[in-house]
């Protein structure tokens, strides 16, 4: 089972999520694939993850996080041991999104909230500032991301299979080139990987 995390101010119908979704598709794994779309408050989406997580067991489900969904993955996979592809994660959103307190519409839906103090607390009660389950990661990050510096991922997961990716952009446009390394991570994971490219 693979579960994919979408990020802040996203939804199940982002550019990754419909990429991994039609890709089990084309396979015939469509019943795999799960993508729930989360509330902007993180305590509210991170009880539908665990929600979500206490359906399949934690050795069967393969987290996939992209950005804030990422950070999401994290505290998940430390509290439940499932496997998590990383991708351009975020690692103190409660520091980070301080720059965008304030009105804020989702880019796919349209709902509009306010970004709060309160907020930022919630997240600060899920970050991870050691993760100790690194056979349990693979770190997908390119050099070029706009709003999280990669080294600061790299350092933050040393000892976890890493892919870096040189150039490209947060949102990770040829994401799609890197399905199948996903795809094995989910099945094989005793079998490092460690990267540029």
């Amino acid at each position: 089972m693979i579960v994919y995390i979408h990020g802040f101010n996203s939804s199940p119908a982002s550019h990754k999520s419909n990429q991994l979704r039609e890709r089990l598709a084309a396979l015939g794994r469509e019943d795999e694939f799960a993508c729930p779309a989360l509330p902007h408050w993180p305590r509210d989406a991170m009880a539908l993850l665990e929600r979500e997580m206490s359906r399949v067991p934690a050795d069967q489900v393969t987290l996939v996080g992209s950005s804030l969904g990422g950070f999401y993955a994290t505290y998940l996979t430390e509290k439940f041991g499932m496997r998590s592809v990383l991708v351009n994660p975020a690692i103190t959103p409660h520091d980070g999104l301080r720059a965008y307190l304030g009105p804020q519409k989702n880019l796919y839906t349209g709902d509009e909230y306010e970004l709060t103090e309160k907020h930022l607390v919630q997240l600060a009660g899920l970050h991870v500032p050691e993760p100790a389950r690194m056979d349990s990661y693979l770190l997908l990050h390119t050099t070029g991301d706009e709003l999280l510096d990669w080294r600061v991922a790299v350092d933050h997961y040393r000892g976890c299979r890493q892919v870096i990716v040189q150039g490209s952009d947060h949102g990770f446009r040829e994401f799609s080139d890197y399905i199948d390394i996903v795809f094995e991570f989910s099945s094989r994971p005793d079998r490092k990987t460690d990267a540029r490219v």
